[in-house]
């Protein structure tokens, strides 16, 4: 077993007469995606010979494209943790919604709403709408491993009672006895699976897609994308937790779909949509030919 770590949830906090601010790990994790997102696109867009036949986007106009991400990953992920995760208890409270500093926040959501802003910014520049997703793609894991970290320093999301030699033993409710363990109640860390798979692991395959001219192919990073976080997601659901208002003593594996030993928790069953949609698109983009050089 190993003990969590002494890391604060803040990182710092200015007191100000009664006025308490402080910048937590989480947020951090917010800006640092998509600052260095933002500069990664902007450089990629500075090499033309990555596209093929040009860049589909003047590197000028990615700013533009930044504020429109912003509004789409907040948006998006507030709304979609309303609607996959807690739409009862927001029916009842609609005035809860806007507070989202209280947290709730869903990848899910956050990944339509930046895809509904992004089909949007482009339409109405003119710009390819799947090159461009090629280019939000390849940053998105940065973005994706820093909020897993930020994850497992707030001690949320954690994962399953393991006996494992690198189960942690996180504060709080989490370190509730397991059924037949006497003290602290070791746990999968999921969100470090989740950091090394989706982050670590899908940002290095996608770097070598970049290197070996996928983006000559239109479609093919975002469905590697795609269908890798899917995957990556779905086999981190079988060490996490499910959230809280699914689980029930007939379904303690937090089942949506299926029964209460074999089925899809709610990670699951968002994400498999994911991987058919992404495979679809890694299929169109081979059996096309690669944009030649201009």
């Amino acid at each position: 077993m190993i003990p969590f770590p002494d890391i604060a949830p803040e990182i710092f906090t200015i007191n100000l007469g009664g006025l308490s601010l402080s910048l937590r790990w989480y947020a951090l994790a917010y800006l640092a995606g998509l600052i260095i997102g933002w500069r990664l696109i902007v450089a990629m867009m500075r090499r033309p010979r990555l596209w093929g036949d040009g860049a589909p986007v003047a590197p000028d106009r990615v700013d533009d494209l930044l504020t429109w991400v912003i509004l789409g990953v907040i948006l998006g992920g507030r709304l979609g943790f309303v609607l996959f995760y807690e739409p009862a208890y927001y029916l009842a409270n609609p005035a809860e919604i806007l507070k989202v500093w209280q947290g709730g926040m869903s990848f899910h959501g956050g990944l339509a709403g930046v895809i509904l802003a992004t089909w949007a910014w482009a339409r109405t520049q003119g710009v390819p709408v799947l090159r461009l997703a090629d280019a939000m793609a390849v940053v998105a894991p940065i973005g994706i491993f820093f909020g897993r970290i930020a994850n497992f320093i707030n001690a949320e999301l954690w994962g399953r009672p393991t006996d494992l030699p690198w189960g942690v033993i996180f504060p709080g409710e989490a370190a509730q006895a397991c059924a037949g363990v006497e003290g602290p109640c070791a746990r999968h860390p999921s969100q470090l699976y989740e950091a090394g798979l989706e982050g670590l692991l899908l940002g290095l395959i996608l770097l070598a897609v970049v290197r070996g001219g996928g983006l000559r192919r239109p479609g093919l990073s975002f469905g590697i994308f795609l269908a890798g976080y899917g995957l990556a997601r779905m086999f981190v659901e079988l060490f996490r937790v499910a959230d809280a208002q699914f689980i029930s003593s007939d379904n303690p594996l937090g089942h949506v779909l299926g029964g209460p030993v074999i089925g899809l928790t709610m990670g699951q069953l968002l994400s498999l949509p994911m991987v058919l949609i992404g495979l679809l698109l890694v299929w169109r983009a081979r059996r096309r030919p690669a944009i030649a050089a201009a």
